[in-house]
């Protein structure tokens, strides 16, 4: 219970006492170990005081050690099981080491590992001290140059960071590839492959003229699944040049695809690792949001090219630098190439239901973090998520061209180096000639910013008030009082016909106001009648805005307003209003019926056929409980989880006709693309089917099986499937086993499969999940397969999860245990799933309390586990 990780401190950093001016590698690969020999030249840094070194080094079995070519005896340097630290060391000299490593027994999937035949890297945050000793932190940046030696016939391809610049044979049916990476990398970005794959290929010439061979590389069986990210990288490359004038900076780029990954992928330069999931993608065995996902994450790991690599962060408090940012570019890729609006909705309904709650969790911690004791537990959402929150508010402040300028400063200060959060809001300030020295305390204070609007008109004197007060988020952590945020509001005042009012003496129709205190007042002036006003539009600034709002005003938002956004969120909230209604109703053990302004608004956007149908089907997605519980107490999840059933009972029942007729306007027998208006037809109308599902009527549950026989896509088909499963239609056994007969071969698919069924609603789906846990097609080594089954059934099966015998609490307790000796990063995420326990009502708290002690009672408990669990625990 000990783990051997002590807690690290932001202010405790100290810049490093060696420079590594270069490195060359060989790796001789083999199916029993690997060899890893190194060759480092180091330069004292001058304005760091000291010329010990201390390398990082784990789970290596060291062979030799040598400086400047005279062999170090074991008594001239202190080694642990974290490294070696070396003493009295001159201001310049050559280092080289040679050690042993066992790629096939890490399960931690860290550092060089065995995935199916093939061996790959994946070195972030800490992963290449599993590699080989050397300063792996990521201000220390250098060229390598890496040779590959491995047996020909089984490691045909060899792959490494930057341009290939010579291969060959070698004796004994060997062979060898030569890579050298001119751009100094920090060592997480090292990355390796070797193994039998097969590839595609495509060529890119640069704005600047470079031909770029473009490869993707899988397994021979998924070959077919690679053409979509080809095309996506290649709209990567060609977006980055148009919005952001960056092009790519190699002759080659490549991108190697493994079912055995514990994040989505990672951007080694010019070498990226992925996921499967986020690679491979066909008509027949992905749905539209795969597809989207696909260009989203190809765009992400392309983008850090420049935003992660050519600058990178100082240290791992400033992940963010890296992380934030260029979620906010992949975002925006996908907003330029899809539907900007359903784009929008769907980060910030993520950001509120997930990023909302870990900002009210004991894990609550600042986008630039204090503290760690795990660094793999800080690829949060608030990181990524929040992380590109805030320099989306830099966009919304100082516009495209604003922005713009403060990019290409930041890139001219600080190519080729490591940098820090402050170094890029420095970078915006002064490129623009602003002051947002209040802005660093978005990277500093925790929680949810809370905003508070009182609205006041005066008809005597036409105007319209709007008060402003921020308050700390309840939670919040600091040596000091929590201080007023910048934040600015983007607002819009509609008149009783909709039609929207002049904000100023420009007669400009829309705002961006600024908080910078802790109350302010925005009067707006010549308003002859009381005006409905649109706040936070676009969701301008990541906080919790509470505000008096009629039913009344809701619809009338939901009709007018011209921000598409804020039409979403009007819809949202009147959705919350009924269902908590409903819910305190049920607690008092009062009645309540469904109002009919609701389920009249309901049939207006259902009807509405001038808009988006994806915004539709967005619109009418009802709140998911995660985002509702953020802000409440004492919570009854299971009587939740009925009211929202409740709600949508009554929708079913009172519309079935307008929702079966939308259905059916939006079914296509065109052959299938994945572009905007299809996927968006496909969207409404299984949202539409969603709904004629709940009702349990037998008409009904044929429709779904034709979708499913008929479907010419795997988006229908998946709807149709996950329906007919969850209502338990009669024969969805037969389907499921029809479905595992054709698809056992295929991990991503059969993934898919476990999912659906790990999320039925039914009580004896637990027991389900146990026997699929016994298939071959499962694996507690496989992150992907755990997710689809544990994780869905931990993380999205709400009813069964929350179980009020407490079975679903140790089932994950038992899970989190056994994954802890194997994949501790894969056990974290697990294990997170506990730490909004204190949100619910004491009988519950108390079954998930239980559930976290067992696990924090285990002896060795590695660390990722450990600090989650202590955190929870401790604010209990």
């Amino acid at each position: 219970m000990n783990p051997s990780k002590q807690v690290i401190y932001r202010k405790d950093y100290q810049p490093p006492h060696y420079w590594v001016r270069s490195v060359d590698l060989a790796f001789l690969v083999n199916q029993q170990d690997t060899i890893v020999k190194a060759r480092m030249v180091f330069e004292q840094n001058h304005e760091a005081s000291g010329n010990d070194l201390f390398l990082n080094g784990v789970d290596l079995d060291l062979i030799h050690l040598a400086i400047d070519g005279t062999e170090l005896p074991e008594k001239a340097y202190e080694k642990t099981n974290q490294g070696i630290l070396l003493t009295d060391l001159p201001a310049d000299f050559t280092l080289t080491t040679e050690v042993r490593i066992f790629p096939a027994s890490n399960t931690a999937l860290e550092g060089l590992y065995q995935s199916g035949a093939f061996f790959l890297t994946q070195c972030e945050a800490e992963g290449f001290r599993k590699i080989t000793y050397y300063p792996d932190r990521p201000d220390v940046l250098a060229p390598f140059t890496v040779t590959i030696i491995a047996d020909k016939e089984k490691y045909p391809v060899l792959l490494s960071n930057g341009n290939q610049i010579s291969s060959g044979d070698l004796a004994d049916g060997r062979h060898y590839t030569k890579w050298l990476d001119p751009h100094p990398k920090p060592s997480y970005l090292f990355a390796l492959v070797a193994g039998t794959l097969a590839h595609i290929e495509q060529s890119f010439t640069t704005s600047e003229g470079r031909e770029v061979a473009l490869r993707i590389f899988t397994e021979k069986n998924n070959i077919d699944a690679c053409d979509f990210a080809m095309q996506s990288l290649i709209n990567s490359m060609r977006w980055d040049e148009e919005r952001f004038g960056l092009a790519y900076d190699l002759d080659e780029y490549n991108i190697v695809a493994t079912d055995d990954f514990n994040m989505g992928a990672m951007e080694n330069k010019g070498l990226n690792i992925f996921n499967t999931k986020y690679v491979l993608a066909k008509q027949d065995t992905a749905t539209d949001q795969d597809f989207i996902n696909v260009e989203a994450v190809i765009g992400h790991e392309y983008f850090h090219n420049w935003t992660g690599n050519r600058v990178t962060c100082r240290d791992w408090f400033q992940l963010s630098l890296k992380e934030g940012l260029t979620v906010f570019r992949d975002q925006e890729f996908t907003a330029d190439l899809q539907s900007r609006a359903v784009k929008r909705i769907e980060d910030v309904r993520y950001l509120r239901a997930a990023q909302f709650a870990e900002d009210a969790s004991p894990m609550s911690h600042s986008v630039r973090p204090d503290s760690y004791m795990e660094i793999n537990n800080f690829y949060t959402l608030t990181v990524y998520e929040k992380g590109a929150e805030v320099v989306r508010l830099y966009h919304t402040l100082l516009g495209e061209e604003g922005f713009q300028k403060g990019m290409q400063l930041y890139f001219k200060r600080h190519d080729g180096s490591a940098a820090s959060c402050n170094d890029f809001r420095r970078a915006m300030a002064d490129a623009n000639d602003v002051d947002l020295q209040q802005f660093e305390l978005w990277y500093s204070q925790n929680g949810t910013p809370q905003v508070y609007v009182n609205e006041i008109y005066d008809a005597k004197a036409k105007t319209h008030s709007i008060e402003f007060r921020q308050l700390a988020p309840p939670n919040h952590q600091g040596d000091g009082p929590w201080q007023a945020m910048h934040i600015p509001v983007k607002l819009a005042l509609y008149d009783p016909s909709g039609q929207p009012l002049s904000l100023n003496e420009q007669g400009d129709e829309q705002l961006i106001y600024e908080l910078r205190e802790a109350q302010q007042i925005l009067v707006i002036r010549g308003v002859e009648q009381e005006p409905v006003s649109s706040l936070l539009q676009s969701f301008s600034a990541p906080v919790m805005l509470f505000r008096q709002i009629t039913p009344q005003q809701l619809a009338f938002l939901m009709k007018h307003d011209r921000d598409e956004f804020n039409r979403w969120d009007a819809a949202h909230q009147m959705q919350a209003q009924i269902i908590m209604a409903r819910y305190k109703a049920m607690l008092q053990e009062k009645s309540y019926s469904c109002p009919d302004y609701f389920l009249e608004s309901f049939r207006h956007l259902l009807l509405d056929q001038h808009s988006d149908p994806a915004l539709i089907a967005e619109a009418l997605t009802l709140p998911s409980l995660k985002s509702m519980t953020n802000q409440l107490k004492d919570v009854n999840i299971l009587l939740l989880h009925e009211a929202k059933e409740w709600l949508v009972k009554h929708i079913v029942q009172s519309l079935e006709v307008e929702l079966l007729s939308v259905y059916n306007q939006n079914f296509s027998t065109e052959p299938y693309a994945v572009n905007s208006t299809q996927v968006a037809k496909r969207s409404l109308k299984n949202r539409c089917l969603w709904y004629l599902m709940q009702g349990g009527k037998k008409d009904m549950a044929r429709l779904a099986m034709e979708q499913y026989h008929q479907a010419n896509n795997y988006t229908d088909r998946m709807t149709a499937l996950t329906l007919i499963t969850h209502q338990q239609v009669p024969g969805f056994e037969d389907l499921l086993g029809e479905y595992f007969t054709e698809w056992q071969n295929n991990a991503l698919v059969i993934n898919k499969w476990l999912s659906v069924q790990a999320t039925i609603p039914s009580e004896d789906t637990l027991h389900r999940v146990k026997q699929l846990m016994e298939l071959p097609v499962f694996s507690l080594k496989n992150p992907n397969a755990v997710r689809s089954l544990i994780g869905a059934f931990c993380g999205a099966n709400v009813t069964r999860f929350h179980a009020s015998d407490g079975s679903g609490y140790q089932f994950l307790a038992d899970q989190v245990i056994a994954l802890d000796q194997l994949n501790p990063q894969i056990a974290a995420r697990l294990v997170s799933l506990f730490n909004d326990f204190k949100q619910f009502h004491s009988e519950t708290q108390e079954a998930m309390r239980e559930a976290m002690q067992r696990i924090h009672s285990v002896q060795g408990l590695s660390a990722n586990v450990f600090e989650i669990v202590n955190k929870a625990l401790n604010q209990a």
